[in-house]
Formats: C-alpha cells, sequence, structure tokens
C-alpha cells in the first residue's frame, strides 16, 4: 500500500510539475501572476487541488517560522522553519517518501524544497501557492492544540492581501 501511495503521488506530482500552466494555476489570476514572477520553479511544485486529493499519504513539511506555524498550519504538518532549516531535521524521514513543503506563497517552501532535493530526497514538491491558497480554496488548518481555526498568519501586510478566506493575524501572537 505504501509503495501504491508513493507512485500516486510521484504521477500527482509529474503532472502538476510538467503541465505547468495547468497545474500551476491559483483561483486568482493576479495572484498566480505574482507567483509564476516570484517564483523560480526549480523544483516539483503540486497544486492545492491535487495535494488535496493525497494529503493524508504525504509528509507535509512547514517551512515557516515558528510564529506562524504556532498561530495555524495543514493537519500532521511537521514544523522544520525556514531561517534555521537544517537536514539534520528531517533526517528521520525516508528520503523516498513522499514529502510536500509549504510556507505562505511558496517562495520559502521552494528554497526549502531545493536543499532536500540536493540532499537526496526523490519525491519532494513545493506547495503552489502555500498555505494561502489552501485557505483560499476552503480547506482547514489547524491550531497547536490540533483544533481547526479561521486564523492565518498573514507574515505581513504586503502579503496578507493575497489571504481571500480565514482571519489574518500579523505579528508574534
Amino acid at each position: 500500500m505504501k509503495r501504491i501511495t508513493s507512485i500516486i503521488f510521484i504521477i500527482l506530482a509529474m503532472l502538476s510539475f510538467s503541465t505547468a500552466t495547468a497545474q500551476r494555476r491559483v483561483k486568482s489570476g493576479s495572484y498566480n501572476t505574482m507567483l509564476n514572477k516570484l517564483l523560480k520553479h526549480t523544483v516539483p511544485e503540486i497544486s492545492v487541488d491535487s495535494l488535496s486529493r493525497c494529503v493524508a499519504n504525504v509528509v507535509l513539511l512547514d517551512a515557516r517560522e515558528a510564529n506562524e506555524y504556532q498561530v495555524s498550519h495543514l493537519q500532521n504538518a511537521r514544523y522544520v522553519g525556514y531561517n534555521e532549516f537544517s537536514i539534520e531535521t528531517v533526517q528521520n524521514i525516508d528520503k523516498a517518501a513522499p514529502v510536500v513543503v509549504y510556507c505562505s506563497v511558496g517562495y520559502r517552501s521552494e528554497k526549502v524544497t531545493e536543499k532536500l532535493k540536493a540532499a537526496g530526497f526523490t519525491n519532494v514538491s513545493n506547495l503552489y501557492g502555500g498555505i494561502f491558497e489552501w485557505k483560499n480554496q476552503q480547506h482547514a488548518v489547524v491550531d497547536e492544540q490540533g483544533t481547526v481555526t479561521e486564523k492565518i498568519h498573514a507574515y505581513s501586510k504586503l502579503w496578507g492581501i493575497w489571504l481571500k478566506n480565514g482571519k489574518k493575524i500579523y505579528g508574534k501572537q
């Protein structure tokens, strides 16, 4: 079963990477335009829609800062951070396991995904649009206690414009 799940994830990740325009799309055209310019697209990307279909079968890594993760995160996501990210924090994850890295919009997670690939992880993807698009598409996030919440750390007022659903939180909580 684990092998079948991995194969399905690889196929989804390859589809999302190879059909760039179709799979990278987020609901907002202006958000998509910004993401296409911001990201370098150096790693496989997975859309929110694709991830929502296989989320129970992947390792989720949150590449935001601790205060952002504490406000809310995807259920079962593991905090790895961005500024303090270290390969040592993920050494207990099988390098062939399906892994999806996310942050607010996808920039920081793209950088962490690059590091994972360089370290030999073979089945890793960046969540295109990040937790903002996850929430924009009405998917649940949880707080530190695992309770569903509407709160999302919006990083800053500048970046918060891309978060259309949920309650925006700024600063340390």
